[in-house]
């Protein structure tokens, strides 16, 4: 493979983001929060301990602290310019890829979607002899493999299609909701992309009727009959090739392979990592290409050119041995206008993952991430490759019992290309590593593949990738590389928090936690301080609901914890309050955001710290105790019923929706304890002097506009209705913090 010399165009560039402005914000903020714990110091040492004192203290350290982390991610934002048409005139051939798309529950994920997913990344811009599409189906769905073998049809004419008109997405749904004929397009064209189109209502349709008829447990034939007698959550290895470039050849399809791996009650299969892992062993022992992309099912490619972005950083010769994997942002191509669940993530994902770009590099965020193979297989930046005479003992161990798959191993860690060879030949191998005894007494999901111990798998095992001290790149490509399916409506999304905040609190108190692996490991200072600001959100839900019922307690109790108006230091708490939403506010007119999409974020920002934050913690406390077990919550995604786009003037799509679901109890009752504050506080005479000021008022105002949609929620009916039970649960607890507050004045 030719490289390029020293004196030739680079194939990247690193290029440094400024922003003075941002950064004068960042270190005000932070004096005004040292200023404010200062005016805390004092007033504890002149008037003596109070418990109201104390909490506002730890609370506020505990948010200068917060912010400390937060900075340290800001302040070396970088960002990568590729120039993959540098990289195809400068390499005889690019490497092979393969390519791990992963799906869980036909229900909760349809099998349309998943197969738009896999007809995207069949055509890509890349030789079709060098990829390999693996889909893993961990619901072992007769209807997922029927519906994969009828998309192999569909992409025989839609990859030729895609070529000819270079056409920019190539997932079939989107391009058709997103593209009509015009009178500038030749009589050719129009012939061609009607004939697709209506291809493509017969497969969504065939798949519909098969969703009628083909369920589990009934009797199946041809190449179905291997899911006869299959279960969910019980059944052996299925390996099926459901097409194969045998002649090696370019411009056809790229290899598609079906796999769902054997499940055991009696087993712990370790949910999405480990699907993960017995993807990399299958594709080991048939393809073994040295680099994987891996996509959740609803991923689809919309730029083709992504894994030659990707190549861009991964085949440059002077950083062979610093980047592990190149990250692509999540991108979402149904969110509603102004983000009003706060789950699209824009300035996350433009801004604040730019700059743990610049220290060592972004984390694993589970889809949109290429991978080196070797990488995965333990192998660090320095160390050399495995000779011919390695430890054969110790590579069993290491890897497993499979003979094929240590040689593939092998032939991975030492860098050697694979020859092409018969798939289909290689399936008795893959029902090997594909078993669920198989991690049994070896390194998978502790020092090889994707790491165990934590429902988000993929932070822990981008962490455990850069403690070896390899590095990792983010590139944001226009137009974006992926585009996803942002959840709708209430619950989902909340679930979706409280998922990543158990499992990042999982990591924290685990042994792979950063604290406890300070001495031993690569990681870089400041990195290490970005995985701490990472595990430590969820934790920041106790402060957030203690800083939240402080004035309240002050209306109930008639006293005061903020400084009165009156006072000059009442500036401080003012100013910091005004210049945070200030920043956050400056971030989305950055991104091209509304100020309504800012204020969405903002409230939703604090519902989830008080909901799914909280329930992360709790959920973590019970694990620790024995009571019970993380479990990973599949999310469901949305499918449109045809290729064309369900439009709706419904004002209610942006409302939250409500469930009996303990998520909304936090949030219901704080509200209630608001309201019970100010009724106390202005309509009863508790003394003849009011000690509370305008700021707790102030608060507790700004708490109930927070959580505006929860008001309204207490008075509407069905889904945008708080249900009964939540009303009552949260009655009492409200009863309970207004009866305890009334005890302390007496």
């Amino acid at each position: 493979m030719e490289m390029p010399k020293s004196n030739t165009p680079p194939l990247f560039e690193r290029v440094r983001i400024e922003n003075g402005l941002k950064r004068f914000i960042d270190i005000t903020i932070f004096f005004l929060l040292v200023s404010l714990l200062g005016y805390r110091l004092f007033l504890l040492s002149s008037h003596g301990f109070s418990c109201l004192f104390a909490i506002a203290f730890l609370s506020e350290l505990w948010f200068t602290f917060n912010w400390l982390l937060t900075l340290n991610c800001n302040w070396s934002p970088v960002r990568y310019q590729t120039y993959p048409q540098r990289l195809l005139k400068r390499v005889e051939e690019v490497p092979p890829v393969d390519i791990f798309v992963t799906t869980a529950d036909p229900m909760l994920e349809p099998p349309i979607i998943t197969i738009n997913t896999v007809l995207s990344v069949l055509a890509m811009e890349y030789p079709a002899d060098k990829l390999a599409c693996y889909v893993s189906d961990d619901a072992c769905s007769p209807l997922t493999f029927y519906s994969l073998c009828q998309a192999l049809n569909f992409a025989k004419i839609w990859l030729p299609f895609c070529k000819k008109y270079k056409v920019q997405v190539r997932a079939p749904f989107r391009y058709f909701s997103t593209t009509r004929l015009s009178s500038n397009e030749s009589t050719q064209f129009h012939h061609d992309w009607t004939k697709i189109k209506d291809e493509y209502e017969e497969l969504r349709q065939k798949i519909e009727e098969a969703a009628k008829t083909i369920t589990y447990g009934c009797e199946l034939k041809g190449e179905l009959a291997d899911f006869s007698n299959a279960k969910p959550k019980n059944h052996p290895p299925i390996v099926k090739v459901i097409w194969e470039n045998k002649e090696g050849v370019r411009d056809e399809l790229p290899a598609l392979i079906y796999v769902s791996r054997e499940k055991n009650p009696q087993i712990p299969h370790h949910y999405k990592a480990g699907a993960m892992n017995v993807l990399t062993r299958v594709s080991g022992v048939m393809t073994n290409a040295p680099y994987m992309l891996n996509l959740d099912c609803d991923m689809f490619v919309n730029n083709p050119d992504v894994l030659l972005q990707a190549m861009c950083l991964l085949l440059h010769p002077t950083i062979d041995k610093e980047y592990a994997f190149v990250q692509f942002p999540q991108t979402f191509y149904n969110g509603l206008k102004d983000d009003p669940f706060g789950n699209q993530w824009i300035v996350t994902m433009q801004i604040l993952i730019h700059g743990q770009a610049g220290v060592q590099g972004p984390m694993y965020m589970g889809t949109g991430c290429i991978h080196r193979r070797k990488v995965l297989y333990g192998q660090s930046p320095k160390e050399a490759n495995v000779d011919a005479k390695y430890n054969e003992e110790k590579l069993y161990k290491t890897f497993g019992n499979s003979k094929d798959f240590v040689k593939s191993a092998i032939r991975s860690l030492r860098s050697f290309a694979d020859d092409s060879n018969c798939l289909s030949s290689s399936i008795k191998s893959t029902y090997e590593v594909a078993t669920a005894d198989y991690e049994h007494n070896n390194a998978w999901g502790s020092e090889v593949g994707w790491k165990y111990g934590s429902i988000v798998e993929d932070v822990l095992t981008g962490m455990e990738i850069h403690k070896k001290g390899w590095k990792s790149a983010y590139i944001t490509p226009t137009p974006p590389a992926f585009l996803g399916c942002a959840p709708l409506g209430g619950p989902v999304p909340l679930s979706h928090h409280k998922r990543a905040m158990t499992g990042l609190l999982e990591i924290l108190i685990s042994k792979n936690s950063p604290i406890l692996t300070a001495l031993s490991d690569k990681l870089q200072f400041r990195q290490r301080l970005m995985y701490m600001w990472a595990y430590l959100i969820g934790f920041g839900a106790i402060w957030e609901i203690c800083y939240a019922t402080l004035p309240a307690f002050c209306l109930i109790s008639n006293s005061h914890f903020l400084p009165k108006v009156q006072e000059p230091v009442i500036c401080v708490p003012l100013l910091l309050f005004v210049l945070l939403k200030l920043r956050m506010l400056l971030d989305f007119f950055k991104t091209g955001q509304s100020v309504r999409a800012w204020w969405n974020n903002l409230r939703m920002e604090k519902i989830q710290k008080m909901s799914s934050s909280l329930l992360g913690i709790v959920a973590v406390i019970f694990k620790i105790f024995g009571i019970s077990e993380t479990v990973f919550e599949i999310t469901k995604k949305e499918s449109s019923s045809s290729s064309d786009d369900i439009k709706s003037d419904d004002g209610d799509l942006g409302r939250l929706t409500f469930d009996e679901s303990p998520l909304f109890v936090p949030v219901t009752t704080i509200l209630m304890i608001q309201l019970a504050a100010l009724y106390i506080g202005f309509l009863q005479m508790q003394a003849s002097v009011r000690e509370f000021g305008v700021a707790e008022v102030m608060c507790c105002l700004w708490t109930i506009l927070s959580f505006w949609s929860f008001l309204r929620g207490m008075f509407a009916k069905g889904n945008y209705g708080l249900p009964w039970p939540t009303l009552f649960k949260s009655s009492v607890l409200a009863f309970l913090f207004v009866y305890l507050c009334q005890q302390t004045t007496k």
